[in-house]
């Protein structure tokens, strides 16, 4: 029977789910979390193995002769030496496309945070400010509508375009750049938006979200040069990749005012380290990088993984990277 190791199955299944479509397949060891120095114990003589965030280094690699197949329980890769894989014949697959609704629908919720402070109403409410208020009503801060404002979309993949569609329902104006489109006729319609160049998202978009992949071009993208490119007032959401943003820069625009307010799911390092400037910056929202994990999501994201070792197991790999 073939062995299958989960190297770090506790973020994508707390036990709330069943690991039954990976059983059915082969014999099954899970580790809630695997160190670095844990990880070729653990994968021993394994043939296939899973991971989230552990490193598969090509050194790792190198030790481990029996691995044929390597499943990223994420749709993101970076935690495999991909080329090393390849020249050892390792198939490595991701999971792409089971998380959209559930970040598009945090960037809303992140957008709206901003734009009303719900979560701060609440607590006043129950503190007792309402009970003890001489009016019928209170508000501690400016209550923004998004009707009206124009969403610039850095990356026009399947979550920025659900982006752009949930936009349109708010009654926003929403254009996006994507490297895809560059050299490309502007303003060229797809979807709900259009395409236009970065200078131009940056310069008129009241709100600015953040789709694209980390990668040596997108790297840093966020920092204060196209900050001060962008509107004085401008709202930043990022649930992409913390890397995009250059995380000094934006505390110091966060903190002069330049950008109003910054809603975050993703962090350069994480787990998030005590002395990163964005804690103590004014008017940012930060969720620990949870946009992808809806019970639906993580689901669908199981379900996936699990076909995608039955179709290796069949000869017939899909999603290969």
């Amino acid at each position: 029977m073939r062995k299958i190791v989960i190297l770090d199955g506790y973020a994508l299944n707390s036990g709330d789910m069943s690991w039954k479509g990976f059983e059915e397949q082969g014999e099954v060891t899970v580790y809630e979390r695997s160190a670095g120095d844990e990880v070729l114990q653990r994968i021993g003589d394994a043939e296939i193995v899973l991971t989230n965030k552990t490193v598969l280094s090509a050194d790792i690699l190198k030790a481990s002769p029996a691995l044929k197949y390597i499943g990223v329980l994420a749709t993101g890769y970076n935690i495999v030496d991909v080329a090393a894989a390849k020249d050892r014949g390792i198939i490595v697959t991701n999971v792409p496309g089971y998380s959209t609704d559930s970040v598009a629908q945090t960037v809303f919720a992140l957008l709206l945070e901003i734009c009303l402070h719900t979560g701060d109403h609440n607590n006043a409410v129950h503190a007792g400010r309402w009970i003890s208020c001489k009016d019928f009503s209170f508000r501690d801060f400016p209550l923004l509508d998004l009707a009206g404002k124009t969403l610039g979309i850095i990356g026009l993949g399947t979550i920025g375009k659900a982006v752009a569609r949930i936009a349109k329902a708010f009654g926003m104006e929403p254009i996006a750049h994507s490297r895809s489109q560059e050299g490309k006729a502007s303003q060229a319609a797809c979807c709900d938006a259009a395409y236009v160049s970065l200078d131009e998202l940056l310069a008129r978009s009241d709100v600015i979200t953040l789709h694209c992949s980390a990668n040596p071009s997108t790297i840093g993208m966020i920092n204060k040069e196209t900050i001060a490119k962008m509107k004085d007032g401008v709202i930043l959401i990022n649930t992409a990749r913390g890397t995009i943003v250059v995380e000094e820069d934006l505390a110091a625009a966060l903190n002069s005012g330049k950008i109003y307010a910054a809603g975050l799911d993703v962090i350069s390092e994480e787990p998030m380290k005590a002395g990163n400037p964005l804690l103590t910056a004014k008017n940012c929202i930060i969720t620990p990088h949870f946009a992808w994990a809806t019970q639906n999501s993580r689901k669908r994201c199981m379900e996936i993984a699990a076909a995608n070792i039955r179709a290796f197991i069949n000869g017939k790999p899909i999603n290969v990277i």
